[in-house]
Formats: C-alpha cells, structure tokens, sequence
C-alpha cells in the first residue's frame, strides 16, 4: 500500500528515496521476494513492532482463553477493516477530507497509476510505524471490552490482538508485493488472492478490495462471481482522478 516517508496512503507524496531501481516484475521467485521486502523501511519497522510487541506479550504472561478470543476475532475482522481502508481512505478523492487532512488517496492514486513501482506499492517505514499505532488504539477500543465481558486478562489479550494486527500488516505487505510480481503462487489462496487483486487493479476499481483477505468483499457484495458480472471500468488506472 512506497519509500521512507511516501506510501499508498500518501502520506507524503514524494518518496523520500525514490531510487529504486528495481520494478515488482524483477522478482520472479518467492526467495527474490522476501530478500526485496526485508530491505524496505516498512518491513523493517513492522518486524520491529512484532518483536516489542512479542516480547511484551511474553513479559505480562497470564495467557488463557482470552488470547484465542483475541486471535479468532482479529482474523475474523481483517477482511472487514481492510475493507473499509481500501474504499474509504486509499481510494478517497483528492480533494476529500481524508487526502487533504491525512494524505491517504495521493500514494494510492500513484499506486493505480503505476501498479509494480515499489516506491508506491509498499508502505513507507514511518506510515508502517503510524498504522500500526493507529491498529493499537483500535484494538483496544474492541478488546479492552471484550476481554472485561469474558473474563479474561485485559492486558494480556489486548497486547495478543495488538501483536495479531502487527503481524496481519506484515502479512499484507508479503501479499501486496507479491500479487505484483511475476511469481505465480501455488496455493488456492493465493491464487486467489493474487487474481482478485489483479482485476481490481485492471478490471474495476470498485470491486475485489481485499488483499489478504476476500471475507470484506463477500460480506460488503463487491466479489463478482464472474469478472464479466461487473463492466471493465476505464478508471482503474486513475481512479477517476
């Protein structure tokens, strides 16, 4: 979803170091992939995350039932909240609120414009660092309660579903490179990840939103059963911008 301080969501649109000589259709193999992505600022600072958050989880121990709650219901809403980031805050209008405010449309638009640069397809080290902040307060907004109604350790199944999340957007970076490269996955999943997110790329704008997950697409009715259900729309590219 981009360079030190430039990524999809557009945080600052010019990359900081926009030097990049390598296109995501360079890789071609799944070893090539994972070295490319362990030397981007936004793999870097998630790994970073994981690791504090890890540790701290292991810290306050007190593990129960209310770590699998925490896990069950962070996997049950990825496909949702991805959802609602991709249609509401990388696709918003250059001159909504949204862009203009928190700068989420402008490295988004520049993604569609120019799918397999890296400068725009990954995220940038500090929007990482920002969004997996952001996934924090979220987080507890849903677990805090939900582990007070169960009966479970608050700070415990919090910091599980804080480091499910951080992990979760590692995970979207792997796909997200991925689908954009000239590997070809061998699983089901994949395959069908990576096929989805290619017709969103160049089929319609408006349907197949997920990347790691299709549960948003299917809840929220944009995963056509046919690629031919919905019209080849000529703002794929541009987003209508």
């Amino acid at each position: 979803m981009n360079t030190n301080t430039s990524t999809n969501t557009g945080i600052d649109p010019t990359p900081a170091d926009a030097t990049t000589a390598i296109r995501s259709t360079d890789l071609t193999t799944k070893r090539e992939i994972w070295r490319f992505l362990v030397t981007r600022p936004s793999a870097q600072a998630l790994a970073v995350a994981i690791v504090v958050l890890g540790t701290a989880r292991l810290v306050v121990g007190d593990y129960g039932r209310g770590d699998l709650i925490a896990i069950v219901a962070t996997l049950a809403m990825t496909g949702t909240v991805e959802w609602i980031i991709h249609k509401y805050l990388l696709h918003a209008p250059l001159d909504s609120w949204a862009t203009r405010t928190l700068g989420t449309g402008t490295g988004h638009h520049r993604h569609h414009l120019d799918p397999t640069d890296p400068d725009w397809l990954l995220l940038g080290g500090l929007d990482a660092a920002v969004f997996v902040t952001m996934f924090g307060a979220v987080t507890a907004a849903w677990s805090v309660p939900l582990m007070w109604i169960t009966g479970s350790s608050i700070l415990g199944g919090f910091l599980t579903a804080w480091l499910c999340a951080a992990i979760g957007l590692f995970h979207y970076e792997f796909v997200h490179l991925m689908v954009h490269t000239r590997y070809r996955p061998r699983t089901r999943f994949y395959k069908g990840l990576a096929r989805h997110h290619r017709l969103h790329h160049y089929r319609n704008e408006h349907f197949w939103l997920g990347v790691t997950s299709n549960t948003g697409d299917r809840l929220l009715r944009t995963l056509p059963k046919q690629k031919t259900d919905v019209p080849l729309s000529d703002t794929a590219r541009t987003l209508g911008q």
